[in-house]
């Protein structure tokens, strides 16, 4: 399911994240589709959504640091 990480593990070189526990990241998928770890703010982020966007109930608002998405860029494919 799990094809390979965007960006440098998040755990490298002996960086510690913000929980301490688990860590924001973004994966690319077998099938092409990307996957996205990150702090789950749904509870107070979907009451603010603005128009024309909204929140399944089988779907989770998350939020992946800056530097985490800036730092997998390079390996974001260009082209579908």
């Amino acid at each position: 399911m799990f094809k390979r990480r965007l960006g440098p593990d998040p755990h490298a070189h002996g960086a510690l994240t913000s929980a301490l526990r688990g860590c924001p990241d973004i994966w690319e998928l077998e099938n092409g589709d990307f996957a996205v770890i990150g702090q789950d703010i749904t509870a107070k982020a979907a009451r603010n959504l603005p128009p024309g966007a909204t929140c399944g109930p089988d779907e989770r608002i998350v939020v992946v640091p800056r530097q985490r998405l800036v730092s997998a860029k390079a390996d974001i494919p260009e082209k579908a």
